[in-house]
């Protein structure tokens, strides 16, 4: 931590990742606003959430997933979210639910855990291209929050993301084709990466640490891509 930050001793990063992983959620990067330059914060701590391993089958069983309502992900996100925020005295702040949307990508790359891929596409240490932040605890204190590599996993890699798209929707020169993926997901050959998950997102070899589950994948794509 910084020299002469003020410290918290009623919250610690070790209890929040303990509460996030008890509710399915990782911490998937932490700063300190006044250092990072963070959008949007002046200061204290601001720690992203996303999915863990378990995520799926805890949310199987919640009342947003099984209510049949629309945006189940987001409802249990809100709601979890915004328990810890109460939890821990914290603002809690979501990548949905705009416009204005919050700075989620801002946040994300000055983090120093999450990077831009060579077909641009976010990165994250610990779960590659699968990554899905679900929230965000902002805390008015300055607590130690364990230092980032700040080294990129695409800087050692091969890049077999960069040729994995089977239509090139998500390549190294144009980023992102957004309606030539729509476009391959109508045709019998793309029901694969609807039920099975992104070509290019799975080939990340980094991807492998997010333990996802094909049921949650299946149902980002149908998100995605609406039958």
């Amino acid at each position: 931590m910084e020299p002469d930050a003020p410290v918290s001793t009623q919250v610690s990063y070790a209890k929040v990742e303990a509460a996030a992983r008890a509710t399915g959620l990782i911490v998937m990067g932490a700063q300190h606003p006044r250092m990072s330059k963070a959008k949007q914060l002046n200061g204290g701590t601001l720690i992203l959430l996303g999915t863990a391993a378990a995520f799926w089958d805890t949310f199987e069983t919640s009342p947003e997933w099984t209510d049949g309502l629309r945006h189940p992900i987001d409802r249990w996100s809100t709601r979890v979210v915004q328990g810890l925020a109460q939890d821990f005295t914290a603002t809690a702040y979501f990548p949905f639910g705009g416009p204005p949307y919050t700075p989620f990508i801002d946040w994300a790359l000055k983090s120093g855990r999450t990077f831009t891929s060579p077909v641009g596409a976010l990165v994250q240490d610990t779960v590659g291209m699968l990554i899905s932040f679900r929230g965000a605890l902002h805390f008015e204190q300055e607590f130690d929050i364990p230092q980032p590599s700040g080294v990129s996993p695409c800087t050692d890699c091969p890049a077999p993301c960069a040729t994995a798209c089977p239509v090139e929707a998500l390549n190294a020169q144009s980023f992102y084709d957004v309606d030539n993926c729509h476009a391959y997901l109508n045709t019998p050959a793309g029901q694969t990466c609807l039920t099975e998950g992104c070509a290019t997102r799975l080939a990340c070899p980094v991807s492998a640490g997010a333990g996802r589950s094909q049921a949650q994948t299946a149902h980002h794509m149908r998100a995605f891509h609406p039958s």
